[in-house]
């Protein structure tokens, strides 16, 4: 069974380019989703693997969101602009920070990293 990546990105091609790279790599896709509400729901609904996380979406700032995923044992990647980064790692040491853009590769790379037991 294929590993489920939750996308919540409010940029509409830049989330579907994000599926779209996730989907041939072979994960299973859920978004993208542009608001907070509308990601919390869809991880309620069915847990996923992973959640890449743009820290700004169309109704707030997703931190609340990320802690609770990962309360929750979800894994995160927290996907911002390359001045937030830093602060992001400082305030969620359990998660991985993407800086935008991040080319696929990396991308994959990061993923495989979060996704793989140590």
């Amino acid at each position: 069974m294929a590993l489920r990546i939750l996308v919540a990105e409010d940029e509409y091609v830049t989330g579907y380019d994000l599926c779209d790279t996730f989907e041939e790599a072979g994960y299973e896709v859920e978004g993208p989703h542009t608001g907070i509400s509308s990601a919390m729901l869809a991880c309620q609904k069915e847990k996923p693997d992973l959640v890449l996380l743009d820290v700004e979406l169309t109704d707030g700032e997703t931190f609340e969101l990320a802690q609770k995923l990962m309360d929750d044992n979800v894994r995160v990647i927290l996907h911002s602009d390359p001045e937030d980064a830093r602060a992001l790692a400082a305030r969620f040491p359990g998660a991985t920070t993407l800086a935008k853009p991040c080319p696929p590769a990396q991308l994959l790379d990061a993923v495989s990293r979060v996704l793989t037991p140590a």
